[in-house]
């Protein structure tokens, strides 16, 4: 069986190698700090395809079929780690604080429910039956039920644990560059030395286009895009399921915390959390739920995106032989880890691109889609800078 070396332990790269293990591959992750950390970390967990997806119909159709997968893929990796990852399916509320954001929530319900989403408007009183702890002002809003969340922490550490179950090996190694001839891959070469592979996957998020020893002609254009967020200590019954309000959002966690999030930032692999970025969310939260300022904030944290020029993920073979890309997944790489995971270890174990990933194949030229649900709340914030 194949001898596979993952570049990048976060969800993505975690949940292929678990994968693989689980049909015979030998497999050894790389990672420059511990894994499950950087973005994977960072995020939300948030499975939420109709709500954060772009309206580009290919990624909206791999967000649907990991979305479907992720029961089965957590049942796999809860019961390889005994690590409960707590997916909930509560929905999604879009909260409309005025008429403009209730107008623009009408078109994003038509759009949801023609790509399959069950979502419908609500009136005030109906919003609040849902969330008695938001705004009295508030104008209505949309839900869309069949979206989900994840602990993304949690799940991280079910990930490494299942994976260890399977026999993958991990290594922290503070360099590595890819080790290859004109023609195919040989492994990967770090401080320690040379480690033989006949299948590298390079599953290092924001730092994907950034790995060493890379032919340009197998390069892939990944860029960091940051993300701040916080967390206010808050009782889990007081806000029930995810709270959208234009381009920032509350997720409510079984252990008292509220994460309320996130910037937009870029600004190079800066990771630092900004006093004007701190700003940016507690406006936004308070004007959705004016209570939340008699809470504490617990925590801040930030993290780094990997976008791509046209929006979509890189998943599959480049140009050159054995060399893997899946990176660049952007606002989805908790919620494509199943799919990406299955598609990247069908490809290498049969050596056939599933037809699911051809349009994200890293050598392809695309442009830019756009999201109904998003549209006109992002021109109407100004990301933190």
């Amino acid at each position: 069986m194949a001898d596979v070396a993952v570049v990048g332990a976060g969800l993505i790269g975690l949940s292929i190698a678990n994968e693989l293990a689980a049909r015979g591959a030998d497999v050894t992750v790389f990672d420059r700090d511990e894994p499950a950390r950087a973005a994977s970390w960072a995020g939300a967990g948030m499975l939420a395809p109709f709500s954060e997806a772009t309206a580009d119909s290919d990624l909206l159709a791999l967000c649907r079929r990991s979305l479907e997968a992720y029961p089965a893929f957590v049942a796999d990796v809860q019961e390889r780690s005994g690590v409960d990852v707590r997916l909930r399916f509560d929905g999604t509320l879009h909260a409309a604080l005025d008429e403009a954001d209730l107008g623009r929530l009408g078109v994003a319900a038509a759009s949801a429910r023609a790509n399959g989403g069950d979502a419908m408007l609500l009136d005030r009183a109906e919003v609040l039956e849902r969330e008695p702890f938001l705004a009295k002002h508030v104008a209505g809003g949309l839900f869309v039920a069949n979206e989900a969340q994840v602990d993304n922490r949690r799940l991280g550490r079910a990930l490494v644990g299942a994976a260890r179950a399977r026999g993958v090996r991990f290594e922290r190694v503070a360099q590595l560059a890819l080790a290859c001839d004109a023609r195919r891959v040989r492994g990967v070469r770090t401080p320690q030395g040379f480690a033989a592979a006949s299948t590298v996957v390079n599953a290092a998020g924001a730092w994907a286009g950034a790995l060493d020893g890379v032919p340009e002609h197998a390069r892939v254009a990944v860029r960091p895009v940051a993300g701040e967020m916080l967390a206010i200590a808050l009782p889990p019954s007081a806000i029930h399921a995810l709270v959208w309000f234009g381009h920032r959002y509350l997720v409510p966690r079984d252990d008292a915390r509220l994460l309320v999030g996130a910037t937009v930032v870029e600004r190079g692999f800066d990771a630092r959390v900004t006093a004007a970025g701190v700003h940016d969310l507690l406006d936004a939260a308070l004007a959705v739920a004016p209570a939340l300022a008699s809470f504490a904030v617990v925590e801040t944290w930030a993290g780094l995106r990997p976008a791509t020029p046209d929006g979509r993920p890189y998943i599959g073979p480049t140009a050159l032989e054995g060399y893997v890309v899946a990176s660049g997944h952007y606002r989805n790489g908790i919620l494509l880890a199943p799919e990406t995971a299955h598609a990247i270890a069908e490809l290498i174990v049969s050596g056939r691109v599933p037809a699911s990933i051809a349009p994200f194949a890293p050598g392809r030229v695309g442009s830019m889609k756009s999201n109904p649900l998003r549209e006109g709340a992002a021109a109407a914030a100004k990301p933190a800078e």
